[in-house]
């Protein structure tokens, strides 16, 4: 039977009170804000108490809010939106959010939580409340480089053991930072920096009349 959406959130409210720093509905769908100290002990209840029953970590995902709310500038550059309410609820670059289901109440929940450090992202590895977040977590490591502390296994999983960087941070360079090569002499690959030309993506609707020659 499906939970009622406002009475589910009165749960919520009630079983976590200030934990939840900020509750946005949107198209009937709830996602959470919590605070890195306090996501233990949610995620531990949001599993094991069965008015909430989310057995399921259906998907995990990093973000990066460097540029979130930016906007586009008359020279094609972009900028930072100043709103300080927006920025209260976005307190630093990294986050992850987690995509929980309960099939007993049928319902689908998802939470946000942000790392503190943006020099070094780190937050707990969830994989002791849902073992499935193993490789989901991996992903969020090898992609935005965000350090799941207690990880049994904590390496790459889509990029190269020598990769340099973390492909899906927003100041990654589209060419990247390292090629690599057979050489022949050497009868082995090799890693050298990147022989190509960076390429040039200025969105299409900044774009000037004689872009690229054309026009």
């Amino acid at each position: 039977m499906a939970t009622d959406l406002n009475q589910f959130i009165t749960a919520l409210q009630a079983a976590f009170g200030e934990q939840i720093v900020n509750m946005e509905n949107r198209l009937g769908e709830l996602t959470l804000l919590v605070c890195a100290k306090d996501m233990q002990s949610v995620f531990t209840r949001l599993h094991g108490d069965a008015q909430f029953g989310f057995e399921q970590l259906i998907d995990l995902c990093g973000v990066d809010y460097s540029t979130y709310g930016s906007d586009i500038s008359e020279g094609g550059a972009y900028f930072a939106a100043d709103d300080a309410a927006a920025s209260a609820l976005r307190p630093s670059r990294f986050a992850v959010v987690y995509h929980l289901l309960s099939v007993a109440n049928n319902v689908r929940l998802r939470v946000r939580v942000f790392a503190e450090d943006d020099a070094m992202p780190m937050l707990p590895s969830v994989i002791p409340v849902w073992p499935s977040a193993n490789w989901y977590e991996r992903e969020a490591f090898d992609l935005f480089g965000i350090i799941f502390t207690g990880h049994p296994d904590l390496r790459r999983i889509l990029t190269d053991y020598g990769f340099i960087g973390n492909p899906f941070r927003k100041d990654f360079p589209l060419s990247g930072n390292v090629e690599m090569r057979y050489d022949e002499e050497q009868k082995r690959v090799v890693y050298q920096p990147v022989s190509i030309e960076p390429r040039e993506v200025t969105p299409r609707i900044v774009r000037e009349d004689s872009y690229g020659g054309m026009k």
